[in-house]
């Protein structure tokens, strides 16, 4: 037996309520086009969509009781069961990337990719680094190894190659913009 179409919604939920498939299924024909507009929206996938709706009209099934009349129209109380669901799908999912990507990092056999990773980079910048360096005169490369990884300063290099100031921060200088585009060549582009 199916409702007559000029049922309203309260009278539907009444049937669903006393177990009605074809009431059911006319609040579905009636709504679920909307619902699945809504979710699409929100999820920006035609699939999640269909699901979420599926899962607003079986639960409206299951729990018929969940919508009170006095509250509001059946198509508001579906619209916010349908944003709420959706809303909860993309949290979810947002949770569940968070979580397998925190598994990646913590796990011991990733983590020990990741640092073979990190060493191998490593020996490799450290390559190009030293092979830009021994492309500088000698004049440059001493002070900047003085400057840079002696920890000396432009006075104290200076003193060291026993050359004015000027000479050396011209040298560190000129070496460093050698340096700067040899790295910049090798792909690992920033000054030292």
């Amino acid at each position: 037996m199916s409702p007559p179409p000029a049922t309203g919604d309260a009278d539907l939920m009444h049937a669903v309520v006393d177990g009605s498939e074809a009431a059911l299924r006319e609040v579905y024909d009636r709504h679920a086009g909307a619902m699945y507009a809504l979710a699409r929206r929100v999820l920006s996938d035609e699939h999640r969509a269909e699901e979420v709706v599926q899962e607003v009209f079986l639960r409206l099934w299951t729990e018929p009781r969940r919508y009170d009349p006095t509250r509001g129209a059946l198509r508001s109380f579906l619209y916010r069961e349908t944003q709420s669901r959706s809303i909860e799908r993309i949290r979810s999912e947002q949770a569940r990337a968070r979580r397998e990507d925190d598994d990646h990092r913590r796990d011991p056999v990733n983590l020990q990719h990741d640092d073979v990773d990190r060493e191998v980079w490593a020996l490799i910048r450290s390559e190009i680094v030293r092979d830009a360096l021994a492309e500088l005169s000698d004049g440059e490369r001493q002070a900047i190894e003085l400057a840079y990884f002696g920890g000396h300063t432009y006075r104290e290099v200076a003193a060291m190659l026993s050359l004015p100031e000027g000479t050396v921060k011209s040298r560190i200088r000129l070496g460093l913009n050698k340096l700067s585009n040899a790295l910049s060549d090798a792909g690992l582009g920033t000054t030292p």
